[in-house]
């Protein structure tokens, strides 16, 4: 399924006249495309289901660009340039490029782009922590995002944290507009399989059914409050209380999904703030990117911190392929 916005799908001439790049954000569950024009402007988007984890071999790959964006490629007498981030860029996707390690900036990062079929990859991050008992950790996609909004905000590329909400939520540490360090929470992953593969999800409705907001919200910060100041027990512990709860009636099963949520955000909120506290950030700008409803949440859980600050950016991914497409000099 492919979604357009910006203009129909009969491109208008003049639109593609004026553009310079294509910019692509490929992760493993997702497409979206950028037309971009001068400085950057998106002149349109377009998003589709064909994510890299959704593709059985390296040959999909083309054929699902030309399908994708085939209308897009040329724009007058020009080729366009094509730059993607993403899984697109992983071992199971289209082209393992090699991670870049940390510290690094935009300019490390464009001058190890990999190249197929005439599309440019941004490579992931990695970071090997000093201490050899700590195990690397792993970004693809993320980076670009952080590209993005230090672009976007200059006054971030000094000192900053950012939180990067999702399956894999990243927190990452900014210092003189380089990515430093970061650490990844499978928060979002573990939430679905909990909810999909485990004992808990039995209690979760099936089907939707009337909603009563403030009753969830109430769930979702009792669980974040219990991560605040019970995480002594354990949060293998703590998960079986998503099952208790519903046994003995004390929440209905949209409230325990709220709960369930609450509980894995607020340990990983935790953490990230004692990670954060640890490496001298604590009164440098905290910054979250991504999904409005899911950075709510995440502003929520904040605020129980004690936290009412941050500041919320939508998604910087543009802006991030232009700045390293620019950094190449591929535009």
């Amino acid at each position: 399924m492919v979604i357009e916005s910006g203009m129909n799908n009969a491109i208008e001439e003049q639109l593609l006249n004026s553009a310079q790049l294509i910019g692509l954000d490929w992760g493993s569950t997702g497409l979206r495309a950028f037309l971009m024009g001068a400085e950057g402007n998106v002149l349109a988007t377009r998003a589709s289901q064909s994510g890299a984890s959704s593709l059985q071999a390296t040959a999909s790959y083309p054929s699902i660009l030309q399908q994708f964006i085939g209308d897009w490629f040329h724009s007058g007498d020009k080729k366009l340039p094509i730059l993607a981030c993403g899984m697109v860029g992983s071992k199971h996707g289209w082209l393992d490029v090699p991670y870049v390690e940390c510290p690094a900036n935009a300019d490390a990062l464009a001058q190890r782009f990999g190249a197929i079929e005439s599309v440019h990859i941004v490579p992931g991050l990695i970071f090997n922590p000093s201490n050899p008992t700590v195990p690397p950790d792993l970004m693809r996609g993320e980076e670009t995002q952080l590209v993005g909004a230090l672009q976007l905000r200059p006054e971030l590329v000094e000192q900053s944290c950012f939180i990067l909400p999702g399956t894999h939520s990243k927190w990452a540490q900014i210092k003189h507009g380089q990515c430093l360090s970061f650490a990844t929470h499978m928060t979002g992953e573990l939430y679905s399989v909990l909810r999909q593969h485990s004992v808990l999800g039995r209690l979760f409705p099936s089907t939707p059914s009337e909603t009563n907001h403030r009753a969830e919200n109430d769930a979702f910060n009792l669980g974040v409050r219990a991560a605040r100041d019970d995480a002594h027990l354990g949060l293998n512990h703590q998960l079986f209380a998503v099952r208790s709860l519903g046994v003995t009636e004390k929440m209905s099963g949209a409230e325990l999904a709220n709960y369930l949520s609450g509980l894995l955000i607020g340990h990983e909120v935790k953490a990230g703030l004692n990670w954060r506290r640890l490496a001298g950030l604590a009164q440098a700008p905290l910054v979250l990117i991504g999904e409005p409803d899911l950075c709510r949440r995440y502003e929520n859980a904040l605020a129980i911190f004690d936290i009412h600050n941050a500041l919320v950016l939508a998604n910087t991914a543009p802006a991030g392929l232009w700045n390293l497409a620019k950094a190449a000099k591929l535009v």
